[in-house]
């Protein structure tokens, strides 16, 4: 049975004029990975990794602290409904960016015991910390081989007191173990300044106040890292929020997440709402989201309310030890006269767009959070002084002067009542957004920067109760849509991937006037723009708002137009984000690539009706085109966008892309009235086709490569020719496919093929989108979704998983997600 609920905010602190809807709500039941918060681009972009909002710092989709604490006072009690009060860590044994130190290392497998405490380590060499390549800024040891052993010995004064800690970066495989205690071991994963408390059990192992590190780290590919400290707590730091809430719910749809919290004698209600909706382009740009919330007595008697919303300046830092003097307080009135309370932050450096790469944050432009100025009070400086004045008094000091390092916060006074309702804002002005092509780029919603961010969080204020009823409508609609296409655990799945998908891109305009619609490969290289994230996340895109789809090739048509790329085939990338300057990903996918574009490019059409953006790349298309019908068949030694499992040749699946490609081809040509070029290409992709069918069959099912037999593979690239009605492939290849994959399923879904046991959730869904019924459909979605519900890696959902295991592979936060749509888009283009 469905669930359905409703959520009425009634009183808001409403700005522009407009009533809150009472707008049903199908209850999302997933328990996610991790839960959206704060999501506006690659660098804006905040996630609970936790069960309770109240039991970790909000972070990063990196997983970096991205400190938001919120407390409410009710009747002069607080209770902490979101975050951490943290006391102030000391080091024991620093990390090297906070204080150098030395080790022992060999880059030779080390004898036995090479993790104990009392190994002899003399005849390693000695070396300074940070270990690693010339991909990490501070390297001090050149790392170049494939692993490397260290071992470093703190000298403790005493056993520290308090908690202990772990602090530690690495890339790829990592061990670690404390006094012969293994602390850490990773699969292929890379992470910076990871922070652990340590067990009690090592601890204990202190003796004479001699703490031995000993580490190693395995590079798989790429660059390689090895870093690492010991800390303890400050334990003198008083808290003001030691008492939580109780968290009842929670509930993530696709443009909101919504907890559900007991505080006392009060219900607290809170929303985090970032008003993505697809057909609006300026508010998909705009850099602001809202946390609102709704407080309601539980004992049917009036309660004094207070709300209080604090913010670290790691919001607007890469790394937290970076300075900032610009932490301040402001107020600014509108066109209307209304009062806004502003805090904002940012680092001392701003290099605008100075920096770029995958597990890097902004630290250029400003951070801010704001409210109207009716019954708030705000203050900038150190946490605990802040914590305190409310905790004590249900307000702030309103000391806005610019501080070194300080938090921002800001209170709103609810009064005496039984309920009470309001909201504040939170955003990020980055001044210039993308690096194109030697020409620096503003975020579209200023792109002829004549609007500031003071203009765009008072228009989002006024727009509030409208967004909101609009969202909640959205939410609602999407959740039905998908519960009728593919059922329930589907539409879970595609609620939880709407906002990781579109906050993994970022919104700008070209000089030549270009919608650019720019990815961000998250957690897999940091690449701007590249192809083969555009082709799984495409679905989302085109269901919604075409143009966005447009905006996701519009890059890579210009790259090869202008003459900048002059390969027959299109790049991979245009750059490492958010510098898009030119291909920077070590090598091409040349098959892969066009294939994508060209298919991309023919849905764009399906779902327009008109081949009218096709026809301004024609020549370039042709080109692409003419380069599949001459070497897509029986690919060449290359990668694809399964590009982890590596180089090889003779790929049946990358061939069906090609193949594609061409009937694609050929598709457009006949929408633009060309009749004998599509009658050409139509017949060639047909004759290719059939050669394919011979060349790749192994009885009951089809080969991962030409020439391998007793192989398989999943052959997602096959839903194209269903979507597009292309009817290239005969029908009994995926009516001998599916029955097949059913037997190759694990745990938590269909593996890649037969070489491992992992996968790729958005393929999973395309391979099960060529399924004719809703039961096998849900045969396909069901172990991913157990994966997504049950996976002990907390963080934003991973697209590529073990099916054997509740682990990840690696990869999180990326766009890719949007593929999740694949089956709406189906049901659109029937």
């Amino acid at each position: 049975m469905k669930k359905i609920f409703f959520i009425c905010f009634a009183a808001l602190f409403a700005c522009g004029g407009n009533e809150t809807v009472q707008v049903p709500v199908l209850k999302n039941d997933l328990r996610a990975p991790a839960y959206p918060l704060v999501t506006i681009d690659p660098y804006t972009s905040a996630w609970s990794f936790t069960d309770n909002l109240y039991d970790d710092d909000v972070r990063h989709w990196t997983g970096k602290e991205f400190p938001l604490i919120g407390a409410i006072r009710v009747d002069g009690q607080a209770y902490r409904f979101m975050g951490v009060e943290k006391a102030p860590m000391k080091a024991v044994g620093a990390i090297s960016y906070e204080s150098a130190w030395t080790g022992k290392y060999t880059l030779d497998p080390p004898a036995k015991g090479w993790e104990k405490p009392d190994f002899d380590d003399r005849k390693w060499a000695s070396g300074e910390a940070a270990f690693g390549t010339g991909d990490y800024a501070n390297v001090k040891t050149t790392w170049t081989t494939s692993d490397i052993w260290v071992r470093r010995t703190i000298k403790a004064e005493t056993v520290p007191e308090g908690k202990l800690f772990l602090k530690y970066s690495h890339d790829d495989n990592f061990e670690l173990y404390i006094n012969g205690i293994q602390v850490i071991g990773t699969g292929y994963e890379w992470r910076q300044d990871v922070i652990v408390e340590l067990k009690n059990e090592v601890k204990e192992s202190i003796k004479d106040g001699n703490i031995v590190v000993a580490a190693h780290c395995h590079n798989q590919t790429g660059g390689g890292f090895v870093d690492f400290g010991i800390y303890t707590e400050d334990t003198s730091a008083k808290k003001s929020f030691d008492n939580p809430a109780v968290q009842k719910s929670v509930d993530v749809q696709a443009t909101q997440t919504h907890y559900v919290f007991e505080c006392g004698n009060v219900e607290l209600k809170l929303s985090f709402i970032a008003p993505l909706l697809p057909n609006d382009l300026n508010l998909i740009s705009r850099p602001v989201n809202y946390i609102a919330y709704d407080v309601k007595s539980l004992d049917g008697k009036e309660h004094q309310t207070e709300i209080y919303f604090e913010a670290s300046p790691n919001w607007a830092l890469d790394d937290p030890l970076q300075q900032t003097s610009k932490s301040r307080a402001y107020e600014f009135k509108n066109v209307n006269k209304e009062v806004h309370l502003f805090a904002k932050t940012g680092s001392d450096e701003q290099k605008v767009l100075g920096k770029r790469g995958d597990d890097v944050r902004i630290d250029w432009g400003y951070f801010y959070l704001s409210s109207e100025k009716e019954n708030a009070s705000f203050a900038v400086g150190n946490g605990y002084d802040i914590r305190a004045q409310f905790a004590n008094n249900g307000a702030l000091s309103g000391d806005a002067k610019a501080k070194d390092n300080a938090n921002l916060a800001i209170a709103q006074s609810l009064g005496t009542s039984q309920a009470a309702s309001g909201k504040i804002l939170i955003g990020y002005d980055d001044i210039y957004s993308i690096q194109y092509f030697g020409t620096n780029l503003r975020p579209y919603w200023k792109k002829d920067g004549s609007k500031s961010i003071e203009s765009a969080f008072a228009d989002a204020c006024n727009e509030f109760v409208s967004l909101k009823n609009k969202c909640a409508k959205f939410d609602y609609d999407l959740m039905t849509a998908a519960t009728s296409a593919g059922g329930r655990e589907y539409a879970e799945l595609c609620a939880l991937a709407y906002r990781q998908a579109i906050a993994a891109h970022k919104l700008v305009e070209a000089p030549n006037g270009d919608l650019l619609f720019l990815s961000k490969e998250n957690f897999s290289n940091g690449s701007i723009g590249t192809v083969d994230i555009t082709y799984p996340s495409a679905p989302l895109f085109l269901l919604y708002n075409p143009e966005l789809a447009k905006g996701l090739l519009n890059h890579i048509f210009y790259y090869s137009e202008s003459g900048k790329w002059t390969k027959p085939f299109p790049a991979h990338d245009v750059g490492t984000y958010p510098w898009a300057n030119g291909q920077t990903y070590g090598g091409d996918m040349p098959v892969e690539e066009a294939g994508n574009m060209l298919i991309v490019t023919a849905a764009i059409a399906k779902v327009e009706g008109n081949a009218k953006y096709a026809e301004k790349h024609w020549d370039v298309l042709t080109t692409w085109t003419d380069y599949l019908a001459e070497n897509g068949l029986d690919p060449e030694n290359q990668l694809c966008t399964d590009d982890f499992a590596g180089h090889f040749a003779h790929n049946v699946n990358l061939s069906v892309k090609a193949i594609a490609g061409i009937a694609s081809y050929g598709y457009l040509a006949d929408l633009l009235g060309k009749k004998d070029v599509a009658e050409k290409y139509t017949a060639k992709a047909k004759e290719m086709a059939g050669e394919w069918v011979k060349m790749a069959d192994d009885g009951d099912h089809y080969r991962l490569t030409f020439d391998q037999p007793g192989t398989w593979s999943q052959k997602y690239n096959l839903v194209w020719d269903k979507l597009l009605k292309l009817n290239i492939f005969p029908e009994t290849v995926v009516q001998k496919e599916i029955p097949y994959y059913l037997t190759k399923q694990n745990t938590y879904g269909l593996p890649l093929d037969n070489r491992r046991n992992y996968t790729k959730a958005d393929w999973i869904v395309w391979t099960a989108t060529l399924a004719d019924d809703a039961e096998t459909f849900g045969k396909f979605i069901a172990p991913l979704h157990k994966f997504v519900n049950e996976t002990t890696d907390r963080i934003p959902m991973s697209d590529w998983y073990n099916t054997d295991s509740k682990k990840h592979v690696g990869f999180r936060a990326r766009a890719v997600v949007g593929g999740y749509y694949i089956k709406l888009l189906e049901d659109r283009l029937k």
